[in-house]
């Protein structure tokens, strides 16, 4: 099983992975993000960036579960075809992957599309830099009972069109990140209160094992992914 734990919001993650990973945070909570990643917990090796183009060979050529070996290779061989007619002829691309670079690109994608965190535990400097908010003292009950008051981790991707008294009420300190309430499909998350309504849980259906939580009216909150790595591309037939 591997996890990784983040002090700073409390977060754990797990894959069907034989290793320990963590992530570290520089300056800028959003960017400066580096991944390590351990078999034992003691030793511990640098996740590769997820380039666009290490994506694009992932996606390509690692198909199936994880095989629990970072130095597992995965293969795709693709069949090019060059000239037209008579004298077209067929060359073989083979395309190679490791299991670590598969785990970089399976990290990333989490935390691109579903790491979460309660409106305004996290601020932005007039320079632009994301910073923990230390005066964020939790959503109200009633706050976090609506989607609307969770945001994506990551940096605004899509920009809703707003009236002007919606976007009067938003603060550009806050508001910087995309909410639940706006994804598509509408249903990729399921929210409600357990642990005798004391807790707010929220569960991905697009990333299936990812579970965020938010103590109301503490500053607690934080998530964790206990998964297979693989994203639930079912999600459309099941709402």
């Amino acid at each position: 099983m591997l996890h990784y734990t983040v002090p700073a919001n409390q977060s754990l993650w797990a894959l069907a992975f034989g290793g320990t990973p963590l992530f570290c945070r520089g300056e800028d909570e959003i960017q400066d993000l580096k991944y390590l990643y351990s078999l034992n917990s003691m030793e511990w090796s640098l996740l590769p960036p997820a380039t666009e183009s290490v994506i694009q060979e992932v996606s390509k050529a690692a198909k199936g579960r994880f095989v629990g070996e970072p130095s597992y290779v995965y293969e795709h061989v693709e069949v090019l075809r060059k000239g037209e007619g008579e004298e077209a002829e067929s060359e073989e691309l083979v395309i190679k992957v490791t299991e670590e670079k598969r785990l970089a690109v399976t990290v990333y994608q989490i935390n691109q599309e579903v790491s979460v965190v309660p409106r305004g535990a996290f601020i932005r400097s007039p320079h632009g830099l994301v910073q923990a908010n230390r005066s964020f003292g939790g959503l109200t009950y009633s706050e976090a009972g609506k989607l609307e008051h969770f945001m994506h981790f990551v940096k605004q991707r899509n920009m809703k069109k707003r009236s002007i008294l919606e976007m009067g009420e938003l603060n550009p300190v806050m508001d910087f990140m995309d909410t639940l309430s706006d994804d598509i499909p509408n249903g990729s998350w399921h929210l409600r209160f357990e642990y005798a309504n004391h807790a707010c849980v929220i569960r991905s259906h697009l990333w299936l094992g990812l579970t965020f939580y938010q103590i109301p009216m503490t500053p607690q909150h934080g998530y964790v992914y206990i998964g297979d790595g693989i994203r639930n591309l079912s999600l459309p037939f099941m709402l």
